[in-house]
């Protein structure tokens, strides 16, 4: 046999044992899947059956199930919701840190608990700015903003401030239900507007959120509100698995009132033992470097306090610094 026929005899031979190769690999691969245990990822994108409560409220107020738009409608948002689990995880962590804040402003001003899910199909519980200029956990625009009592200016935002716009969601809230006497359409009215609302609601001759003409992010809203409901209130039943360990912790501060002008807050926080950075995190409402406090004024700032209070340099304080440089080193030695 010439040397070429033997070239070519070779590169048949190489080429069927790379194929068997690939093909007992795969079969291993299959057969070892088969043994290992479901994991909670896999779980949580299986395919199940929705189980519908047989009641299901809003403030107290019943849903009509029975009508066939209605369910279908619910039904939408909670599988896209049950579904998207990443955005859903991260709301239930979210939750552990600012519910505990939100919830005690709510029953202060005697708004249905069920209130505080607005805040996650408003803003994910984050400070969010919409395309339109509406701000916050409860994305106020600038003039409602201000008709709830909130300061806004070029230093000042009060929007960001979550106890404040929470206050100032409340008093639409307790106006809207004056008007609508309807906690669902006071809901409702958040997203659309009070004066558009009444305008369906003339028009179409029908008081019933469930039975008016909008426009669709209004039709939905409601059903969005429902839907987050439905899984916090029990998350495993419908897939999600987030352990309490795992979610965030409620921040941890003490207050310092400020009733005269700050020329710089990077030396206010300095004084006060944190970084600027830390002072923006726990004061996302301080728009600007320093402040102008004109009488009367009074601003209660929050200064974290441990463990939120940690700083890199904290950090390499408690680790040491040997064990940083030697830790730097180490990977400097990987990098080619």
């Amino acid at each position: 046999m010439d040397t070429k026929n033997k070239l070519l005899l070779i590169s048949k031979i190489s080429l069927w044992v790379i194929a068997i190769t690939a093909i007992v690999i795969s079969i291993r691969a299959i057969h070892i899947a088969k043994q290992r245990p479901v994991t909670y990822d896999q779980i949580m994108i299986q395919s199940h059956d929705i189980d519908f409560a047989p009641d299901i409220t809003f403030a107290g107020e019943i849903v009509p199930m029975e009508m066939f738009n209605i369910r279908e409608r619910y039904e939408r948002e909670l599988l896209s919701n049950c579904y998207f689990h990443s955005n859903t995880m991260l709301l239930l962590k979210r939750s552990t840190r600012w519910f505990p804040v939100i919830e005690p402003i709510l029953k202060q001003y005697n708004i249905p608990d069920d209130f505080k899910y607005i805040c996650l199909v408003e803003s994910g519980l984050t400070n969010a700015i919409s395309p339109a200029g509406a701000v916050g956990f409860w994305q106020f625009m600038p003039a409602t903003a201000k008709e709830m009592g909130l300061t806004i200016n070029k230093e000042v935002d009060m929007r960001y401030n979550v106890e404040a716009e929470t206050i100032a969601a409340c008093k639409y809230f307790l106006k809207a239900y004056k008007r609508f006497r309807n906690w669902t359409l006071a809901a409702a009215s958040f997203n659309i507007g009070s004066t558009r609302l009444s305008n369906h609601i003339k028009e179409q001759k029908t008081n019933s959120y469930y039975d008016l003409l909008m426009a669709e992010e209004t039709e939905r809203y409601i059903f969005r509100i429902l839907a987050l409901k439905t899984i916090f209130e029990n998350p495993e039943k419908y897939g999600i698995f987030v352990s309490e360990e795992l979610c965030y912790k409620p921040f941890k501060y003490k207050t310092v009132t400020v009733t005269k002008d700050v020329d710089s807050w990077a030396d206010f926080a300095k004084e006060h033992g944190i970084t600027y950075k830390l002072l923006k995190v726990f004061n996302p409402w301080l728009r600007s470097k320093s402040l102008k406090v004109h009488k009367g004024e009074v601003y209660e700032i929050k200064i974290p306090t441990p463990p939120f209070n940690l700083t890199y340099d904290d950090y390499e304080d408690m680790l040491g610094k040997h064990n940083i440089e030697k830790y730097r080193d180490s990977i400097n030695d990987t990098i080619i």
